[in-house]
């Protein structure tokens, strides 16, 4: 059985299990890492806002880094919970296509932000003397519109591929959302040249050029750490990276393990759990990494709970 483009108005998102025992156990779960990744950006955004201390180049792209995770979380959760309480399982073909557009896109953000914050790093540590004469506001404002800008615009080339197929073998996509991969999975046309596509711009443009250019600045900044003399330097220098550090690690080696494996007609099962750690407890443990590594923070968020308690 084919289902023509022309006659779909729906997908059925099967979700993480079929196990109807288990369901109320994932619900929790889901809902739990939700209301955590929620509260935790939240409050390092707000922190960034509102104190005068955490207004610097390196909060600045936190600020936006925690906004990355707040829609990539509720984008790709939402579906989870809402088919729990309502037990309706299907998505629009436009909608589909909306939340694999922003998905794609805000992945792709990610990690041009994180790049960003590593160039940040690299200044401050390489050139310290020139920092707040490069790293200006000016210049954060046009990199961090550049970051949207290309992750707005990188994803539209193989979306537009996969919105011209014309059928489908089956309605239901073997993910909790819509995504690129399980998509084409279920597509009768000729999926080749995407998935060559697919395959050199997530290599080249998402995940191999921001990487590079990440390794490149941090080459950089040990050269510039071992020449500092003193360890108590030495370790204060590498205490200012290494959130940053933890959370790039982080996030590639999931998007390696969801995305860039040469046979797309491997199990979609192991990837879903990939992608469940990308999109759930990466923004869950983004804010506490950089709440339990940084010092700023906590003064800022004792500093805050402090003027709270004053109000009367």
């Amino acid at each position: 059985m084919y289902v023509n483009q022309t006659t779909i108005k729906y997908f059925i998102i099967r979700g993480i299990s079929d196990v109807p025992e288990i369901q109320f156990t994932i619900f929790f779960l889901v809902l739990l890492i939700y209301l955590i990744t929620l509260a935790g950006n939240m409050t390092i955004f707000l922190l960034i806002c509102l104190d005068q201390h955490l207004q610097t180049p390196m909060y600045y792209f936190l600020g936006n880094l925690s906004v990355v995770d707040i829609s990539c979380s509720t984008i790709t959760l939402h579906k989870i919970l809402t088919s729990f309480i309502t037990h309706d399982k299907t998505v629009s073909y436009p909608a589909c296509m909306a939340q694999m557009y922003m998905f794609g896109s805000l992945t792709g953000h990610e990690l041009l932000i994180l790049t960003a914050m590593s160039y940040d790093r690299y200044v401050a540590i390489c050139k310290p003397l020139r920092y707040h004469m490069v790293m200006n506001a000016k210049t954060c404002a046009l990199l961090a519109s550049a970051c949207w800008l290309v992750g707005f615009l990188q994803v539209a080339p193989p979306l537009g591929i996969l919105y011209s197929f014309s059928c489908y073998s089956t309605t239901e996509i073997n993910h909790f959302f819509c995504d690129i991969v399980p998509l084409m999975k279920i597509s009768c046309n000729d999926t080749s040249f995407l998935e060559m596509l697919f395959f050199i711009e997530g290599l080249l443009l998402l995940n191999f050029t921001p990487f590079v250019l990440t390794f490149i600045s941090y080459i950089f900044i040990i050269v510039a750490i071992m020449r500092i003399h003193s360890n108590h330097g030495r370790r204060k220098a590498f205490y200012t990276c290494s959130s940053h550090l933890t959370v790039v690690i982080l996030l590639y080696t999931t998007l390696v393990s969801q995305y860039l494996t040469p046979n797309l007609n491997s199990t979609l099962d192991s990837k879903k759990l990939f992608a469940l750690f990308n999109t759930a407890a990466v923004p869950m443990l983004n804010p506490i990494i950089y709440s339990l590594k940084n010092k700023d923070v906590k003064v800022a968020l004792r500093r805050s709970l402090g003027k709270f308690r004053l109000i009367p």
